[in-house]
């Protein structure tokens, strides 16, 4: 998901949000990212849900891009 930052920043917002610790989560999100975990699956099905919502209302997913 490295060309559309946006959608990456969005997945990871969603992602630590739903597995904020080990206890959630075995990984991080950069090493879910890699191995493509189910957690990982999850938060980029729920930013891309997010995304086509407020695309439908006319508005933009703007989220801070982080590196």
């Amino acid at each position: 998901m490295q060309y559309d930052l946006q959608l990456r920043a969005a997945a990871s917002a969603v992602y630590n949000a739903c597995y904020p610790s080990e206890d959630w989560s075995p990984v991080g999100f950069d090493e879910a990212e890699r191995f493509g975990t189910v957690h990982y699956r999850q938060a980029v099905d729920a930013a891309l849900q997010a995304r086509a919502v407020m695309a439908a209302r006319g508005e933009q997913l703007a989220l801070p891009v982080f590196a």
